[in-house]
């Protein structure tokens, strides 16, 4: 798993708490939205980290 990958799923799973702890009025629905965005964006790194692969042989 890539920094970036990891990084974002700690950002996912922050997001995903605060939008269960925190009041609903002051902020609506903003906490799941940004949750399931940063989700959207850990899915593609995982992707992104998949695809490219380094090759330290050089011929």
């Amino acid at each position: 798993m890539s920094t970036a990958a990891k990084s974002l799923l700690v950002l996912t799973l922050l997001s995903a708490i605060a939008a269960v702890f925190l009041p609903e009025e002051p902020l609506g629905s903003a906490p799941l939205i940004i949750s399931g965005s940063l989700f959207g964006l850990f899915l593609l790194a995982l992707l992104a980290g998949r695809k490219i692969k380094f090759d330290p042989v050089l011929r």
